[in-house]
């Protein structure tokens, strides 16, 4: 018998009760530093906020991945990113963009979209997330 059966099979739960048990609350960062990955990852978020409106969601960019979160920012078909930045943004999610790369590139904050704040380091602040929060790692 698996854990989840047992549990179940103990309390009585209903299989619908014990998903949402498992899809509740709770912290995940999505990191990125890929910007072919950028629509997908969207996609990915609403997905994912849809099944588990609870969860709190933070989207760390660095390298390439910060493209889209740039003002003025198109995908390869010409779409604009920032009305579905903006539609996540107003349901929580929180987008950072590593400093180290808006230096390195040579762009200021004022480059980033108003959803977007700015963090030191992309990596110092996935890792914060995972220690500090207990969010889980997902690298669409």
């Amino acid at each position: 018998m698996t854990p989840a059966s047992l549990l179940r099979h103990l309390f009585g739960l209903t299989g619908a009760f014990f998903t949402s048990l498992a899809l509740a609350g709770g912290t995940v960062v999505y990191h990125i530093n890929d910007a072919a990955a950028a629509r997908g990852l969207l996609g990915n978020v609403q997905n994912h906020l849809n099944a588990s409106p609870d969860i709190r969601i933070h989207v760390v960019s660095n390298g390439r991945g910060v493209d889209f979160l740039l003002r003025d920012a198109l995908d390869a078909e010409g779409k604009a990113y920032a009305p579905a930045v903006q539609a996540l943004a107003s349901r929580g999610v929180a987008f950072k963009v590593c400093r180290n790369t808006l230096k390195a590139r040579s762009l200021t904050d004022e480059a980033v979209l108003t959803e977007a704040s700015v963090v030191p380091a992309g990596v110092a602040e996935v890792a914060r997330l995972q220690l500090d929060e207990k969010a889980a790692y997902i690298k669409p």
